[in-house]
């Protein structure tokens, strides 16, 4: 059977144009990738509580969120630049309208790198018939902040 699972996408469409209002800035995009940019270490650093949404009481330890730092970290900076240039300017409004396939969106009311009322909420409109979960104290690592309640809610959309 097949099934797609969407996780704090940053989807469908960031960025804020005529026809999507109530997209991102593009000043403030373009100064989120300034600041990528001029130091990408310190950047994360910054944003790794936040990541995790810890001061709503998520609990991730120290050293993983350490880990995840360094794994973005190990990453080519140009590529990192280049994915995130290319999340922040494209659009796929058109494309999740044709997913025809039984779709769960997940996303945290908490997300900072991917706001939930421009990505999770608008993605599970546009796809038929979507399963929609939002975790009102998740931020963008959901994965493991909330890795119990995600496992669980992804076996019982496996299982239906």
């Amino acid at each position: 059977m097949t099934r797609a699972v969407f996780i704090a996408a940053m989807l469908p469409f960031l960025k804020q144009t005529d026809d999507n209002p109530h997209g991102l800035p593009e000043a403030a995009l373009a100064a989120a990738m300034a600041e990528i940019g001029a130091d990408r270490p310190k950047w994360l650093a910054r944003q790794a509580q936040a990541f995790f949404a810890t001061h709503l009481g998520n609990e991730v330890s120290p050293a993983l969120m350490d880990h995840t730092m360094a794994q973005c970290l190990s990453a080519s900076p140009w590529a990192t630049f280049q994915v995130q240039r290319e999340a922040l300017h494209a659009d796929h409004r058109a494309g999740l309208r044709e997913i025809g396939i039984p779709t769960l969106v997940v996303h945290g009311a908490a997300d900072f790198s991917a706001p939930v009322e421009v990505t999770g909420r608008r993605t599970a409109e546009l796809i038929p018939g979507t399963t929609y979960k939002e975790y009102p104290t998740a931020g963008h690592g959901i994965y493991a902040s909330h890795h119990a309640q995600f496992n669980a809610d992804l076996l019982e959309f496996i299982k239906a």
